[in-house]
């Protein structure tokens, strides 16, 4: 994660971008934004906020070398050269359009930023960043004529989040430049990660612990759920994400001996963990550092609701695990027909 309480926005520029498929054309602007003080206060923490919560960082990729990637090429060119900004801004835009291969990938305004005061894992730093604005919201003006006031309605940009935007930050480690990226209107994930960007995530806790939650995740709901149902499904997640929680460092066979009480489970874990890696096209780890914010934040995304067909919602606690199995019976009743669930308490809250 990022701070930018100290951050300053040093050269913006603006341009637009087209779609070769649908033969629209880029256009580009010669000179720097001269900011207002309230446009100014407004664009810098719009364009910076989405990354205050983003733990993930990714570094550039090439099949040959990531000094080919063309955004690390570009963004080096900025760092390097003072009067470089302008052109090489042109150039990043028209990347960007060479990666249009769809009627599907929007036109948009297109924003490139240069960043100083960028705090990072105690270090301040300058960045490159670009935004990309790809949907403008209806908004009324009014305005005074002949005495009276009418209205009229325009478009604009949303200042509430930035469609697609990536940070590029002037500091490496030994995978090179560190990248953050945000999608929010991710109809075509290849087209801004892969395609115009070409970066991967790094290869470091945040991204093991990620891709190990997801695979109990993808698990949980493909295999527990469907073969022992949602009581079983949401008290292994609970287990999972309290594992993580109390170990410094995952080591994937006490994992398995811990969540798993019988041999058949954790080969049938194996065989979909297996499956996992050859989809995603990855191999993790047996033994990884745990990222606490990771945790924390995948944490927030599971839920663990049992929703019935009878208008009954049961929901538990992933903050205790064995709750579900201590205080939570589910069986057949054979003369309704129908399954329940009997729940144990003292009291009422």
């Amino acid at each position: 994660m990022i701070s930018r309480k100290n951050a300053s926005i040093s050269k913006f520029i603006i341009h637009k971008v087209g779609n070769k498929f649908n033969d629209t054309k880029n256009a580009f602007s010669e000179k720097l934004v001269d900011f207002d003080e309230a446009s100014y206060n407004l664009m810098l923490p719009f364009l910076l906020r989405p990354f205050g919560s983003v733990v993930q960082s990714y570094r550039f990729s090439h099949h040959a070398s990531i000094a080919l990637n063309e955004i690390n090429s570009y963004s080096n060119k900025i760092f390097d050269e003072d009067d470089a900004f302008i052109e090489t801004s042109k150039h990043m835009v028209t990347h960007l359009y060479e990666q249009s291969n769809s009627a599907n990938i929007k036109t948009g305004d297109v924003m490139v930023v240069e960043f100083e005061g960028i705090e990072f894992r105690d270090i301040t730093t300058n960045a490159i960043g670009i935004f990309k604005i790809e949907s403008k919201i209806n908004f009324f003006q009014t305005y005074l004529e002949n005495n009276s006031y009418d209205v009229l309605v325009q478009k604009g940009i949303s200042s509430k989040k930035v469609d697609k935007g990536c940070l590029i930050l002037n500091q490496k480690d030994e995978e090179g430049p560190i990248v953050f990226s945000i999608d929010n209107n991710n109809y075509d994930a290849q087209y801004w990660i892969n395609h115009f960007l070409n970066i991967k995530y790094a290869d470091d806790a945040n991204n093991h612990t990620q891709q190990y939650i997801e695979l109990c995740k993808d698990f949980a709901d493909d295999i527990i759920n469907t073969s022992y149902g949602k009581q079983e499904q949401n008290t292994f997640l609970a287990k999972t994400i309290d594992f993580f929680k109390e170990h410094e460092t995952v080591n994937i066979e006490e994992f398995k001996e811990e969540l798993f009480e019988e041999d058949k489970y954790k080969r049938e874990f194996d065989s979909y963990k297996k499956t996992f890696e050859d989809e995603q096209n990855i191999v993790m780890r047996n033994r990884f550092d745990v990222a606490e914010a990771v945790v924390n934040k995948e944490k927030r995304k599971i839920k663990t609701d049992i929703n019935l067909d009878t208008n009954i919602q049961i929901k538990l606690d992933i903050d205790a695990p064995d709750a579900s199995t201590e205080y939570l019976e589910r069986g057949y009743d054979d003369e309704k027909k129908m399954h329940y669930y009997k729940v144990f308490f003292n009291a009422e809250n």
